[in-house]
């Protein structure tokens, strides 16, 4: 068994090997609450979810980290709109964060950091970074000098000279360059106390990159297995990450660098500056979030994916398929000869977590889940309890385990809804197919789809 991995460093497929045998640290970039979490959020934390449960699931121990950047410019912003202090404002919407991600069954990270929390680490990297000639005091601020990092550019793959050529801009300001960026920031004008801090270069708040270089190097060392986040990342706070954290230690910051595409709509990126993106707590008002995980995963985590109503309802009718083979597999009492063999199990199974292996193809590995749906429905017509109980086992396996999929359960319902079931049952027994069509139609208004199987008895189902 090897995993391989689409490193955006290399922009190669490697095979995966952390720097301990069977210990992989990550690090995932985190929101920065100003607003609730929308559907490129949404994407960003399924596809590492996907990664964390395939390394568990091959063995690995994983220590994920996800920070919050609570301190912001954006935060302070929308505070102030608000008339409330930055650090509610952030709770809130850290808040609002855990639950729409808990919906999506994405897996906890094992810490959370804030950057409010890290504000000495912060101010004693970069007081390394100045000691060592990487970066300078402009007033109050403090700048990283990319001038002074050779490999600038390794990972988004410009370099400076190509950036100065397709410049719009001029050094300002005293900068060196351009193209330094802050490490530390000056208190201005009317910023709210709680986001200011004493420093050796006077009262301030750190810069974004830094936030991240200091979380990662604080929780999970100098250097990192797997880091990851949007395609939007890559440059500059990426690049940025690379420089600084590689200046101060001199080593590698990050061996796999993993990138998701873009959320977009009607073929734009969606996100919260063009005002053309869609809350997850708006979505699930009309889609289970069962749905919108499974629409996540159709599409291969690198590609972008553009958002529309007609492929997040073939999502719904799709999953809904799914939840009826399986709802039928668990009902099932039959006992008749087995004639699915171990070999087909087997194959299967090895076909399914060879596509996970292989750079974590959801998509690939969603084929094989239908492949298995197909083996369920020939199972339920030919084979015994025994070896249903192997198919079931294996369906919960690939749905559930691996790919966060919460799996249906037989509903409990209400007498009048058990009683309606009686009475179509009745129908159908009697082939009055009018009568049976309206109890079905009752029943659907009332939120529930009837699956029938061979026998002619029913499961209620909640709708997706």
């Amino acid at each position: 068994m090897t995993i391989k991995v689409r490193n955006t460093l290399s922009n190669k497929k490697e095979e995966f090997y952390p720097q301990r045998e069977n210990f992989v640290s990550m690090y995932v970039c985190g929101i920065t609450p100003y607003d609730e979490v929308h559907l490129g959020h949404a994407r960003v934390y399924v596809v590492f979810d996907i990664v964390k449960r395939h390394l568990l699931r091959r063995g690995y121990i994983v220590k994920h980290v996800q920070n919050f950047t609570d301190v912001d410019d954006k935060i302070i912003k929308r505070s102030q709109e608000k008339n409330m202090k930055p650090s509610e404002l952030a709770q809130i919407y850290i808040e609002d964060y855990f639950v729409q991600a808990g919906r999506l069954n994405i897996l906890k990270a094992e810490k959370y950091p804030r950057v409010t929390q890290m504000i000495p680490e912060i101010i004693n990297f970069i007081k390394d970074l100045v000691s060592k000639g990487f970066a300078y005091k402009l007033g109050g601020d403090i700048y990283f000098s990319v001038e002074k990092f050779k490999d600038y550019g390794k990972l988004s793959k410009r370099n400076l000279k190509d950036l100065r050529a397709g410049a719009r801009v001029d050094v300002c300001d005293g900068k060196n360059s351009a193209f330094d960026f802050a490490l530390w920031k000056n208190t201005k004008e009317n910023e709210p106390r709680e986001v200011v801090w004493e420093s050796p270069w006077g009262k301030g708040r750190p810069g974004w990159h830094i936030e991240c270089s200091v979380m990662s190097s604080e929780l999970l060392g100098n250097t990192i297995d797997i880091h990851g986040g949007g395609q939007d990342l890559i440059f500059p706070h990426h690049e940025n990450e690379i420089a600084q954290s590689e200046a101060k230690t001199g080593k590698q910051f990050v061996k796999y660098w993993i990138h998701n595409g873009f959320v977009t709509i009607n073929k734009e990126k969606m996100s919260k500056s063009l005002n053309n993106f869609f809350t997850l707590k708006a979505i699930f008002e009309k889609y289970s979030p069962r749905v919108v995980r499974y629409y996540l995963l159709m599409q291969q985590y690198s590609s972008p994916l553009d958002f529309s109503d007609a492929g997040i309802e073939s999502a719904k009718n799709t999953l809904q398929g799914m939840d009826d083979t399986y709802l039928r597999l668990i009902s099932s009492v039959k006992e008749s000869a087995a004639e699915i063999t171990d070999k087909d199990l087997s194959d299967l199974q090895e076909n399914f977590l060879n596509a996970l292996d292989d750079n974590f193809n959801s998509e690939k590995a969603l084929s094989y889940l239908h492949e298995l749906k197909g083996l369920i429905s020939k199972g339920l017509l030919i084979a015994g309890r025994e070896r249903l109980s192997q198919l079931k086992k294996l369906f919960e396996d690939f749905a559930g385990t691996s790919l966060g999929i919460v799996l249906p359960e037989e509903q409990n319902t209400d007498e009048s809804l058990q009683n309606l079931l009686k009475e179509r049952n009745d129908a159908r027994k009697n082939k009055n197919w009018a009568e049976s069509d309206r109890l079905r139609k009752l029943i659907d208004e009332k939120g529930y789809k009837i699956s029938d199987n061979k026998d002619g008895s029913s499961l209620l189902v909640k709708k997706v």
